[in-house]
């Protein structure tokens, strides 16, 4: 019952979160970090308890019970090494969140936290989630409290972003309902069963046509989300828009979930069609890696700047996932592609999760988003200037920092693949550099024109950065345990894709 009480709690913690604002904003607050502190410890504790490695067992944990028997309809939670780390991260960052919103949200609160509960509640099914029904459900259960947090506590065009964002995500969403209910029916038809088990599904038989087509409704969903190019659209606009706590879940983990759902459903249930795809998707993730870094480097709000550096980096996601699809087996390459697209999700998640915290507290300090405006803020705040230029060269793939480990692991596997595209995604870690120096360059440097006098990083703020500052650090310099961690999920997924379907 460990995974089901994973979500159980953060439920149930949104609840009294809600109902106990009516004596005051501190029992929400307290509610909600305790929640989400109970269930890291919970996931620790299986991470430390559990065997580890190529050899182990793929799955950790697993609860299975049968929830709506008509419809081969399954409340099957399951837990491996890849979901494992990302519901650490879903929950370290969970706690950075509310943290972030300690004195930022006033309004509202009990609210709030229900919210930001709820969404971390559907992020987590979604790691979790081994029937595709229950995975459907949670999918959309992260949407709708991420539009009330964006509508309700955003900045100045709200309302629009929040708009935005759900037409995008909803619009994708019913493609991958269309794409599981025509794999469902294909299933039946197959093998007289209906059921929408993972583990079944796995081994249905699909005409090559017809497995494009249904792998291309699951791709659209995960592609927005991720997002890719050209559907990154809702992204500046959602993050720039969103509340402090709102851009760290959406960059740190909601992105997060379209990348695991290429590796954990494309990959494994469209092998053949994922291959036949890969070569369009890895233009793609060229042209994204590229164009994320240009527009990134072109903006003058810090928030804005982040979220295009977000649109960036997820194209390298992009490209290890496919050309872990293309790789000749044996080769290693789909072997590497892999572990970097695992580190690459959770230290994108630490690095740009923590810029957005920053940019955060800047706007709660200077009332302004614009990097014009910032210009000497180190001579006032040389500790939040100091934890500015550490994510910023984590985020640019500085050696020693994760993101550099995580990048090499996909160009790596990516030049046994195809050449051009991977000198592409190589120019686009140069543009990095030149985004991450303007960031720091624009908002911390040069004289205090303004004549700005604030106050520099708080404990609680400082409380928040250092445990990504340690992660960051800790997966560039010894990824080993990660990596080990994830062996045997990422095993099963290339044996998967050296197949054919």
């Amino acid at each position: 019952m460990i995974l089901a009480w994973l979500l159980i709690i953060l439920v149930v913690a949104g609840a009294l979160a809600a109902f106990t604002a009516r004596w005051g904003a501190l029992a929400p607050r307290i509610i909600s970090l305790s929640a989400i502190a109970l269930d890291f410890v919970l996931t620790l504790a299986i991470w430390i308890g559990a065997g580890t490695g190529p050899h182990a067992g793929q799955w950790l944990r697993e609860f299975d019970v049968s929830w709506v028997p008509a419809f081969g309809i399954h409340f099957h939670l399951a837990l491996d090494g890849l979901s494992l780390l990302l519901l650490l991260l879903t929950l370290v960052l969970g706690m950075a969140a509310v943290l972030a919103s300690w004195r930022d949200i006033q309004t509202s609160v009990g609210f709030f936290h229900l919210n930001l509960c709820w969404i971390l509640a559907g992020i987590a099914g979604v790691f979790l989630a081994m029937d595709l029904f229950l995975f459907y459900f949670a999918w959309e259960l992260m949407l709708v409290p991420m539009f009330f947090l964006i509508a309700i506590w955003g900045h100045e065009r709200r309302q629009y972003a929040a708009v935005k964002f759900f037409l995008f995500t909803q619009l994708s969403g019913l493609l991958m309902l269309i794409a599981i209910l025509a794999l469902y029916l294909a299933h039946h038809a197959a093998t007289g069963v209906y059921t929408f088990e993972y583990s079944a599904l796995l081994a249905t038989p699909l005409r090559p046509g017809v497995a494009m087509a249904i792998m291309l409704g699951f791709f659209a969903a995960f592609a927005v989300k991720l997002p890719m190019f050209p559907f990154h659209t809702w992204l500046p606009d959602a993050h720039t828009e969103a509340p402090t706590a709102g851009s760290v879940i959406l960059a740190g983990l909601m992105l997060k979930t379209g990348a695991y759902g290429l590796l954990r459903f494309v990959l494994p249930l469209f092998p053949g069609a994922a291959r036949a795809f890969a070569p369009w998707a890895l233009v793609l993730a060229a042209i994204g890696i590229l164009y994320g870094g240009l527009l990134a480097y072109a903006q003058t709000d810090i928030k804005r700047l982040v979220a295009y550096t977000s649109v960036s980096h997820m194209g390298f996601v992009l490209l290890g996932v496919f050309a872990a699809a293309l790789a000749v087996p044996g080769s290693g390459a789909a072997h590497w592609a892999l572990e970097g697209v695992v580190l690459e999700m959770l230290c994108h998640g630490f690095a740009t999760g923590a810029l957005f915290v920053i940019a955060g507290f800047l706007q709660e300090r200077l009332h302004t988003r614009e990097m014009g405006r910032m210009n000497g803020l180190w001579e006032v705040m040389p500790r939040l200037g100091g934890a500015g230029l550490f994510f910023a060269l984590a985020a640019v793939g500085l050696p020693g920092l994760g993101n550099f480990v995580a990048e090499f692991l996909i160009l790596l596997a990516g030049f046994q693949v195809n050449v051009g595209v991977t000198v592409a995604a190589a120019i686009g870690i140069l543009v990095s550099t030149f985004y991450g120096v303007e960031m720091v360059q624009r908002a911390f440097h040069g004289p205090n024109r303004h004549g700005w006098q604030v106050a520099d990083l708080r404990w609680r703020e400082a409380l928040v950065l250092a445990p990504m500052m340690v992660a960051l650090l800790w997966l560039g310099l010894y990824p080993r345990p990660v990596i080990r961690t994830a062996a045997a999920s990422l095993q099963a997924i290339e044996q998967r894709t050296g197949g054919t379907q």
